[in-house]
């Protein structure tokens, strides 16, 4: 397999990178890079930056909106969104619940809810974790009766991303609670404003309410808000899963990460010494740098494998990109702890951020240890580490 770029896919990379790097507003790219959180704001003023290029849902088909690129143009663009590095796309609408509606929504679906994802009309997010169902997610508890025309939904989810900003989730609830518990689930669309619906934020360690504990008490949803036929919302899940897992390497993410290391470490003195001119360090650098490039290799395995899938099927390799992806975004937050050294410790919120506290050290410091504390996180989202691994074993190794 060759997986060296074509002359015509660099050319494609020079232009997403030179648009890139043009059309970020220089205040998002500088908070981002020094490891902020974006704002709701900013996240929709970057998304309709990339629709007015035609670019917003690139991955979707042409007919709703896509750019009909092959898979390798949309790896090349999202690792080059990444390294910019730029914003994600405002809410869950256009890389989770979007797809699932354009593959097993029907026409009336289709018709209401896609514009509005493109045009950031509508804020979604996910409601699939609960606190009794995180990595055995077929375990949830919530329940959606059928009274006529509508569900009757109660329960809890937990975890939920930004649902503090979301109008819409996109929600797995329990529609028979007799069949094998990954059977009878059925996957509903909720309006957020609904009487009924509760949102509470967390916050986590960085200070940063990131996701939300969201309650459904007797929470009426239409049945034509259900994506695809009743009971069957475990395949969809999975597809919201799979396509989460291909793009969760993020490899441009960890090579924008290594590069403010060396810069940052260029800048940090260590008995007077700088800490990027330390052979130890920089053996550090290297194990992830080498880590990195074998994932790159792989992720690029995977998307020339996709054309070769069933519509609608995901590659089960997507997991070694989970797995790894995981455990590099976690070293290269390790690495920035190395730098900062003793400002580790006294760290800067996100909260004291925003009141205009100072941070203790370089204002560079303050978000570091944050960051840390909440990547804790990314081998449990999506799957954990310990799921994909049962994956890998069943699927692929035919264990």
């Amino acid at each position: 397999m060759d997986l060296n770029f074509t002359a015509d896919e660099l050319a494609f990379r020079d232009e997403v990178r030179a648009f890139c790097r043009s059309a970020i507003p220089a205040d998002i790219r500088e908070k981002l890079i020094a490891g902020r959180h974006p704002s709701k704001e900013a996240k929709l003023r970057w998304t309709r930056i990339l629709a007015q290029k035609g670019w917003a849902v690139p991955h979707w088909p042409v007919e709703y909106g896509g750019t009909g690129w092959t898979p390798i143009q949309h790896y090349i663009f999202n690792e080059e969104v990444s390294e910019t590095p730029a914003p994600e796309p405002a809410g869950s609408g256009i890389n989770l619940v979007g797809p699932v509606i354009f593959t097993f929504g029907n026409e009336a679906q289709k018709k209401r809810f896609l514009p509005r994802i493109v045009n950031c009309d509508d804020w979604w997010c996910e409601g699939f974790s609960e606190p009794g169902a995180g990595s055995d997610l077929a375990s949830l508890k919530t329940r959606a009766v059928r009274d006529g025309d509508h569900y009757v939904v109660n329960g809890q989810k937990i975890w939920t991303s930004l649902a503090q900003y979301s109008n819409w989730i996109f929600c797995l609830v329990r529609t028979d609670p007799e069949a094998k518990k990954q059977r009878g689930i059925s996957f509903l669309l909720i309006d957020l404003t609904s009487p009924g619906v509760t949102v509470r934020p967390i916050q986590l360690f960085d200070g940063y309410p990131e996701v939300c504990e969201v309650f459904f008490d007797d929470v009426r949803v239409p049945v034509e808000n259900r994506v695809g036929e009743e009971n069957r919302g475990w395949e969809y899940a999975k597809f919201v899963l799979g396509n989460g897992r291909v793009t969760i390497a993020r490899v441009g993410l960890s090579k924008e990460s290594i590069r403010r290391i060396k810069e940052l470490a260029s800048r940090t003195r260590v008995g007077g010494e700088r800490l990027i001119d330390r052979a130890d360090f920089r053996k550090k650098i290297a194990a992830v740098e080498v880590q990195l490039k074998a994932l790159e290799m792989t992720q690029l395995r995977v998307v020339a494998n996709q054309s070769k899938l069933e519509k609608g099927a995901q590659d089960p390799a997507s997991s070694i990109l989970k797995i790894k992806g995981s455990e590099i975004q976690q070293a290269t937050a390790e690495l920035l702890m190395d730098v900062i050294g003793p400002y580790a410790l006294p760290y800067q919120s996100e909260e004291e951020f925003q009141r205009g506290e100072p941070a203790i050290g370089p204002d560079w410091a303050g978000p570091i240890a944050p960051a840390y504390f909440n990547g804790r996180k990314v081998p449990i989202y999506s799957g954990s580490d310990e799921i994909q691994k049962n994956i890998i074993a069943k699927v692929v190794l035919g264990l």
